[in-house]
C-alpha cells in the first residue's frame, strides 16, 4: 500500500493511520489521507486500467486499505457517464448517474472504503447521522463485513431509507429534529456504547471512496476534464474528494493543471454555502430552520464548509439554490427525456443549469457535467404529495 499517514485540512498536523481516527486532534477539523504518490505511480499506469476491475478499487494503490486486506465491496463504482439527449441542446451536457451503485447512490462509495478501514483498524460497531442514503450504505456494508450499524436519522426520512436500513438488520433510532442533531446524539453516546462515528467527513476515509469519482470522471473523458461541474451539495464530501483526486491525478502525470468550474448546487430551504459565498465568507454558518424535500441536500452545517468555498473560489465556479417545486417539475423532465428517474439532489443540479445559462454563467461552448447522487424511487414520499 502507499498511505503514508493523515493531515489536517485546517492545521496540517501530522496523524499515524494505522489506528482508528475522527478529527484532528488539535483543531478538530477534517483529516485528509495522503500517499507516495511517486511510489503508487510506478505501480499504476493509467493506460492499463481497462484490464482492472470496473469498481472504484480499480485505483487501489490511491485508496488506503491495504494490499493483503480484502475490502468489503458490492461492486461499487464503475457506473455510466451519459450524453444528455433533449434536456438542453445548447449545451455540450453529461450525467454521471451514481443511482446504479449499491444502495441506488454515490454513497455507497465513501462507505465501502471507510468500512473497509474501519473493520481492519478494528472497530466493530459503526455510527452514523443519516438523512437517508448514507444509512443505507452503511447498513449495507457492516452486514456485509459482519459489524453492527447504529444510524440516527431524521423521523421524517423517506420511509424507503427507513426500511432499507431495518431490513439490512442496522438499529435504527428517529430523531424529532435534523441531522445535525442526530449527531449530537451520537456524540453524547459513543463513548458509552464504544461506536466509532463514521459522520460525514469526522473520519478520513468516507472521502477517499468519494474522490474516486474523479478518477472515474477523468478516465471516461479520455483525461480531459469537462469545463463544469455542478454538483448537489449537503456535506460536500464528494465535491471536497473530485478535488483531491485532481490533485493527485496530476501529481501522477495523468492530468494537466486544468481544473473544472465547481458549482455547488443546494435548496432554498438549506442554503448554507450559497450564502457564505455570496456573502464572500469563507465559512458557512448554520442555515436556521432548515427545509426541502431533496433531503440529502437538508444539512444546515457542513463540517467542511471552509474546504467546499475554497474550491468553488480556486475554480471560479460558484453556488446556486433551486427551490423543492422546481426540483419535482425537473424531475419529470429529466424522466420523459433521458430515462432516468432521477433523485431530487441530482434534479436540482439540473435546473441550476437552466438558470446559469440563462444568466450566461455557463457558455454554449462549455462541456458540463451533472452528477446524480441516487435514484428517485428513494424519494417516492416526495413525488406522491
Amino acid at each position: 500500500m502507499f498511505l503514508s499517514h493523515l493531515e489536517c485540512t485546517s492545521c496540517g498536523l501530522r496523524h499515524e493511520w494505522q489506528r482508528l481516527q475522527n478529527l484532528c486532534t488539535a483543531c478538530h477539523k477534517p483529516l485528509f489521507a495522503i500517499y507516495d504518490l511517486g511510489a503508487a505511480g510506478r505501480r499504476l499506469k493509467r493506460e492499463t486500467l481497462a484490464i482492472r476491475e470496473k469498481s472504484l478499487w480499480r485505483y487501489r494503490e490511491v485508496l488506503p486499505l491495504p494490499d493483503r486486506v480484502e475490502p468489503v465491496s458490492l461492486g461499487e463504482g464503475g457506473t455510466p457517464l451519459l450524453r444528455a439527449q433533449k434536456f438542453a441542446d445548447e449545451i455540450d451536457l453529461w450525467i454521471k448517474d451514481e443511482s446504479q451503485n449499491p444502495t441506488q447512490s454515490f454513497k455507497a462509495r465513501g462507505m465501502a472504503v471507510a468500512v473497509s478501514m474501519a473493520k481492519y483498524l478494528g472497530a466493530t460497531k459503526l455510527a452514523v447521522p443519516s438523512a437517508g442514503n448514507a444509512g443505507g450504505a452503511l447498513a449495507a456494508y457492516t452486514a456485509r463485513a459482519g459489524l453492527e450499524a447504529h444510524i440516527f436519522m431524521p423521523r421524517d426520512t423517506p420511509r424507503a431509507n427507513i426500511t432499507e436500513c431495518r431490513e439490512l438488520g442496522a438499529q435504527i433510532t428517529l430523531i424529532d429534529g435534523l441531522i445535525t442533531d442526530c449527531g449530537t446524539e451520537i456524540a453524547k453516546l459513543k463513548r458509552a456504547e464504544g461506536w466509532f462515528d463514521m459522520s460525514t467527513l469526522k473520519e478520513p476515509y468516507r472521502v477517499e471512496g468519494k474522490k474516486t469519482l474523479g478518477y472515474e470522471l477523468a478516465e471516461q473523458s479520455d483525461w480531459h476534464l469537462p469545463d463544469v461541474i455542478l454538483y448537489p451539495t449537503g456535506g460536500g464530501t464528494s465535491l471536497i474528494g473530485m478535488w483531491k483526486a485532481f490533485d493527485e491525478m496530476e501529481s501522477l502525470g495523468w492530468i494537466g493543471k486544468k481544473r473544472p468550474r465547481m458549482f455547488s448546487v443546494q435548496a432554498t430551504g438549506c442554503a448554507p454555502i450559497v450564502r457564505a459565498f455570496e456573502n464572500g465568507n469563507s465559512t458557512a454558518a448554520e442555515f436556521p430552520e432548515a427545509h426541502t424535500c431533496a433531503s440529502g441536500l437538508r444539512v444546515p452545517k457542513a463540517i467542511g464548509d471552509f474546504l467546499i468555498l475554497k474550491i468553488l473560489r480556486q475554480s471560479n465556479g460558484g453556488a446556486v439554490a433551486v427551490d423543492d417545486e422546481e426540483m419535482m417539475r425537473v424531475t419529470r423532465e429529466i424522466g420523459s427525456s433521458q430515462g432516468l428517474f432521477v433523485a431530487p439532489e441530482g434534479a436540482a443540479c439540473f435546473a441550476a443549469l437552466k438558470s446559469l445559462f440563462s444568466s450566461g454563467k455557463i457558455a454554449s461552448d462549455e462541456r458540463v457535467v451533472i452528477f446524480n447522487t441516487g435514484s428517485g424511487i428513494k424519494y417516492l414520499d416526495c413525488y406522491e404529495s
